[in-house]
């Protein structure tokens, strides 16, 4: 029997299958959406936390636990590098939570042309209340794990932010400078 040879119109039909096959992504199966989908739907099920009973946008949150988390004053590209939001959308909330005299500006006494950013005793107040809240949020998003399960996904996170040179401790974040 003589032997077929493909011709270019077969090749390229099978180069083609192949390239779509390969190429081919099932969104839902792909982990970077599904982290960004997870974190989206985490995040909106906080605000509902702060948005209702504080009227609190996450942008606004974001800059609140920003200054919280660190407890003394730092600038907006800081809160902006942190909290990985646009510095123009930090620029906003920073400008609500002044409105609301949750957030003052404060000098830089090493550079005087520079604010910095710290919470006012109202601020403070409200990030307390705050806390236990999202705390008790937290623990009901993660309910449907085991506790080691939860100890194993804790584990798997910092794997992935180690990989990526994310800093993973407020220790590691205060010598760092970057959080």
């Amino acid at each position: 029997m003589p032997k077929v040879l493909p011709t270019e119109a077969d090749s390229g039909s099978r180069q083609y299958n192949a390239s779509r096959k390969s190429s081919s992504l099932d969104l839902l199966r792909f982990v970077p959406f599904r982290l960004n989908r997870l974190a989206a739907e985490v995040s909106a099920a906080l605000s509902d936390e702060y948005q209702e009973r504080y009227g609190l946008d996450i942008p606004e949150w974001r800059v609140l636990a920003t200054l919280g988390f660190r407890n003394d004053a730092c600038n907006a590209q800081y809160i902006s590098r942190c909290t990985r939001t646009h510095k123009s959308t930090i620029s906003r909330a920073v400008t609500a939570l002044m409105t609301r005299q949750l957030v003052e500006r404060v000098e830089n006494e090493d550079d005087r042309r520079e604010y910095r950013l710290r919470m006012t005793r109202k601020g403070k107040a409200l990030y307390e209340k705050l806390i236990p809240r999202l705390l008790r949020k937290e623990q009901e998003i993660l309910s449907c794990l085991s506790a080691q399960e939860r100890k194993d996904f804790a584990e798997m996170l910092g794997k992935i932010e180690k990989s990526l040179d994310l800093v993973q401790t407020s220790e590691e974040a205060s010598e760092t400078g970057l959080y």
